[in-house]
């Protein structure tokens, strides 16, 4: 139990000190957000898969580059908080990225050519 609170409190710490850069990055989500859902016929379910795989893969790529930010190695995972740490870091990684991604292709993604549109001429 004492690992658990320990694990906990440094994640605590942790956030306290990237403060900033969470306000920030809430921020640009919610820029990304309006940007999607202010434009018309938005395809938020076509973008999904797209960014589902982007996700899983940068929750991939984070099991490995997380030691190396840290300074750390896979060599030094050797209790289970440690990995219980490394996986639940990684998935928030690649759950961020999703958050961030999803809202982006839905924004940029181009116009569909089955969408009647007011202007055509059928």
């Amino acid at each position: 139990m004492y690992e658990i609170w320990l694990g906990l409190n440094i994640v605590f710490e942790l956030a306290l000190t990237a403060l900033p850069w969470l306000g920030g990055a809430a921020a640009v989500w919610i820029a990304l957000m309006s940007a999607a859902l202010l434009r018309r016929h938005a395809h938020w379910r076509e973008a999904l898969p797209a960014s589902l795989v982007i996700g899983a893969t940068f929750a991939a790529l984070a099991v490995w580059l997380v030691p190396f930010v840290t300074r750390s190695s896979i060599s030094e995972m050797g209790y289970w908080v440690d990995w219980a740490n490394l996986i639940g870091l990684s998935v928030a990684v690649g759950v961020l990225v999703f958050a961030f991604v999803w809202p982006l292709l839905t924004a940029v993604s181009g116009p569909r050519h089955d969408t009647h549109t007011p202007d055509a001429h059928a």
